[in-house]
This record gives structure tokens, sequence and C-alpha cells, in this order.
């Protein structure tokens, strides 16, 4: 077993109490606080989340687009500078190379921001699959990512910007070169929370000062730094996939309902038969909500029955902060993925009752 990675932030962790877990090879903090708090500091006020583990890659040159839109589930076509997209990249048989985010920051220039587990995979896959005049960079140790979360983010991040006003930047839009408090980012309205915030892409080095500078800024408004623990909670909640767990290489965007990011009426892309057959037929397989009845909580790899039957497992599961419920996303046979049917958790031998809920658990109410 290799050193842990660490992000630029890790010096800063100590003097907030972080508590550090190994997270896919980074040494990265599960909670600051507690969970609950974060979570609930999020949902109500905001958070501040180092995200600086994720990946970057640089797509860039004349055939850029040309060569994502065969990598890619979604269509990159009317992206214009100053957009993003998520999508997904997708092996032969349809399963999941990784899903992602596409950062059109100039004509022949995109950036996409991949999981952090997947970094080396997903650069040798487009290496690999490599055409035309493109040049392809990992370019991740030279970005560091902050995610400020909740409904005052953008009110707290104001603070420090002068020269933007931030409700301009719409969902999926961002600006670059924006200058807070001295240092110059790009400033994205995206996030993976379920709520309204923002991800700020910085140079590696200027991170800690932006850490700082936000956390004195949201000081006042509630805003504190969250870890794994609720960023996790969180997106779960709002029905945001984990690779890993509702998405990997054996499961399908379609199999996971993201069919809003596959376009199987573009041109070819890797992928694109086993998907439009899905699309077309309906997948074998579906994500469903589980709400329990029995007392217990599903946890990832449980198996799903109906009437003794095993049909599915357990993806995500905990007890959910806001709704104060036992719930969980299940991949189950298709013909089952209908809210309020009857099925089972196995938890610890024992098979307890649940029922099924259409997902998401949580919607925020604007």
């Amino acid at each position: 077993m290799g050193e842990l990675k660490r992000t630029p932030l890790f010096e800063s962790y100590k003097e907030y109490g972080a508590k550090t877990i190994d997270f896919g090879g980074w040494e990265l903090p599960v909670q600051f606080s507690s969970i609950k708090e974060e979570h609930e500091a999020v949902r109500t006020k905001a958070g501040l989340f180092d995200v600086s583990h994720m990946g970057e890659i640089a797509v860039k040159g004349k055939d850029a687009l040309a060569f994502l839109q065969k990598m890619m589930t979604n269509d990159l076509a009317n992206l214009q500078p100053d957009q993003a997209i998520y999508t997904v990249m997708c092996n032969e048989t349809g399963g999941t190379i990784d899903d992602l985010l596409v950062y059109m920051l100039a004509e022949e220039d995109y950036l996409l921001v991949v999981n952090a587990a997947n970094t080396d995979k997903d650069f040798k896959w487009l290496k690999q699959h490599q055409a035309g005049e493109v040049q392809i960079d990992n370019v991740s140790t030279d970005w560091a990512q902050l995610a400020i979360q909740g409904p005052l983010a953008e009110s707290i991040l104001q603070q420090l910007v002068k020269e933007v006003d931030l409700s301009e930047i719409k969902f999926f839009k961002f600006r670059q070169n924006v200058n807070i408090n001295g240092v110059h980012a790009l400033v994205s309205r995206t996030g993976y929370t379920g709520e309204d915030g923002f991800e700020i892409y910085s140079r590696s080095e200027d991170a800690p000062k932006l850490w700082k500078d936000l956390l004195e800024a949201g000081k006042e408004e509630g805003l504190v730094p969250c870890g794994l623990g609720a960023r996790d909670t969180l997106r779960f909640e709002a029905n945001l996939v984990l690779y890993g767990q509702e998405l990997s290489e054996e499961i399908s965007p379609l199999e996971a309902g993201l069919g809003f990011a596959v376009k199987t009426n573009k041109a070819d892309f890797i992928g694109l038969a086993v998907l439009k057959a899905q699309k077309e037929n309906g997948p074998a397989r579906k994500l469903i909500g589980l709400e329990m009845i029995d007392r217990g909580i599903p946890r990832h790899g449980y198996p799903v029955f109906s009437n003794d039957e095993e049909v599915g497992y357990v993806t995500t599961g905990t007890q959910s902060p806001t709704l104060k419920k036992n719930i969980g996303l299940a991949l189950v046979k298709a013909e089952l993925a209908v809210p309020e049917q009857e099925m089972f958790v196995e938890i610890r031998g024992k098979k307890l009752a649940a029922k099924t809920v259409k997902p998401p658990f949580y919607k925020r109410s604007k």
C-alpha cells in the first residue's frame, strides 16, 4: 500500500478539527464537526468542501470536439465557451468508464473534471482512443477545487467577489479568471449536494488562502467546513449517483437513470449500439428508491428480494439526516422498479420489509 495522496489543503484540516480517512488512496476529511451538523448546514445555510482530489484532464486541438463526441454519451455540439455539461464515458458494452463534467474553456479547448479514483484510468482510456489533431494532458496537480454549497453560498462568495455579479452565472455556466479576494479562479454554478452553490477551481498553491478567506467571510452566516460524510448523504438524498456504487463498468448510465445524458441520436460514440438497444427496449435493471418499513439501514451491497426471489442489491443506503428515515437506492429488475412495491432487504441475515419510492428523496424548494 503506497503513501496516501494529499490535497493542497491538507495542512489546513488540523486547524478546523478534521477527522481524516483513506478515500481511494487520498487522505481526506470525513467530517470536521459531525456529518449531521455539516449536512444540516448545507441544507439550511452553507458548507465548504475540499474536492481537490478530483481529476482534471485537458483536451485541446482542432479535432477536440470530434474526439470528445466519439468518447462521450452526451451531445457537446451546442456547447459554448463558459458552459459545462454533464456526461458519461462508456465502454463498448455500454458499461460506465466514468461520469464527468466537460467545461468548454474556449474553441478547441476543454477541461474534463473526472472522479478522483478514475483519473488514471480515464486518462489512459482517452489516450488509447486518441485520434486526429488532439492533445490530451492530465493536469490534475495544477488545480485545486473547492465547493461552496447551500442557500447562502452566493451571498457569502459575493462578499469576496467585487467585479462579477454571481447571480448572472446560471446553472452549468461558469466564469474564468474571477478575482476572489486576490485569488484568480474559475467559478462554476455546479455542485453535488442538491443545493445551489459553486465549484471553484484555482491554482493548487492558492487553495489554502481561498479556503481561509471563504470560511472567514461566511462565519456570520453559518458557513462550516464539510467532509466526505456529509457530501455523500447530501448527494444521495438528491439522487446524484456515485461512481463505484450506482455506476460501474458493469452498470450502464441508462440503468442508473441517466438517460438525459445519453443522446443516442447523435453520431457514433463508444457504446452507442448497446445503449440504443437499451433505450428502445428498456434496460434489464433500473435504479429505484427504497424506504424501510422495518427497522434497519440498507447498506451498499445488501441483497434485495421480492416474493423470496433475489431481484437486485442496494447501491447506497443510510439514515437520511433530512427525512429522518432509513432509505436506500437499489438496482433491481426493471419490471419491479415501480413505486409502492413491497421489497425486502437482507440485513444481518434477516429479510426486513421496505417499499419502493421514486427518487430523488429530497428536492430543494426553488
